[in-house]
Order: structure tokens, then C-alpha cells, then sequence
């Protein structure tokens, strides 16, 4: 249970972080701290206690192929917020990223049909 609530306390601290940011003079850098890896360090530890450093090592590779997704995501938030409002923006973006991180998983899964 503490362990799950220091989880609760990063997140929360990564969300206070990213709402100061973007009220300061480099607003831009709160784009910054989502890609710090809070979320990442706690699966990779967690696999890396539960599973093999394999498994570890397919982990990190598959979120080398995770950034593509997240890329689009900001492709189509860049290209979108000149077209539309922040939140049809923001709605488009995410939709791209779902599909994006769709195709991204059937594809995994082909590749690598022992994992599915």
C-alpha cells in the first residue's frame, strides 16, 4: 500500500511541476517533464524484479517504438492548433495517438508472435 501511494506521490509531483512550469517565463520546458521517466523507472524496476533482464530488455525496446506514437501526438498538436480550437486540437491529437499506438501494438504483435 506505501509503495502504491509513493507511486500516486510522483505523479502528483510531476503534474504540479508541469502547472509551474507553464505559468513561468519557460512555460516551455512543462512539454519537458512528461518525457522524464516517473512512469517508466516503475515498470522497468517492476519488470525487472518480476521478469528476466530479457524481458527488461524487450521492455525498453519496445518503449524505443513507444516514442513514435508520442511523436505523432505532437506532430498533429503543432500542425492541428493552427486549424482548430485547443480542445478539437488536443481531441484529433489524442485520437492520432491511439491509432498510432494500434498499429504500433498489432504490428508488435506479428513481429513478435511469442509475446502475444
Amino acid at each position: 500500500m506505501v509503495a502504491l501511494f509513493l507511486k500516486c506521490l510522483l505523479g502528483a509531483a510531476a503534474v504540479l511541476l508541469i502547472a509551474l512550469l507553464s505559468k513561468s517565463k519557460s512555460f516551455f520546458i512543462a512539454g519537458l517533464v512528461p518525457l522524464f521517466p516517473t512512469f517508466a523507472l516503475i515498470a522497468h524496476y517492476i519488470v525487472g524484479v518480476e521478469r528476466t533482464m530479457e524481458e527488461l530488455r524487450t521492455t525498453a525496446l519496445f518503449g524505443l517504438y513507444s516514442l513514435i506514437p508520442y511523436a505523432a501526438y505532437l506532430i498533429a498538436v503543432y500542425y492541428l492548433s493552427y486549424r482548430f480550437s485547443l480542445t478539437w486540437t488536443l481531441s484529433l491529437a489524442t485520437v492520432t495517438w491511439l491509432c498510432c499506438a494500434f498499429v504500433l501494438l498489432l504490428g508488435w504483435m506479428k513481429l513478435n508472435p511469442a509475446m502475444a
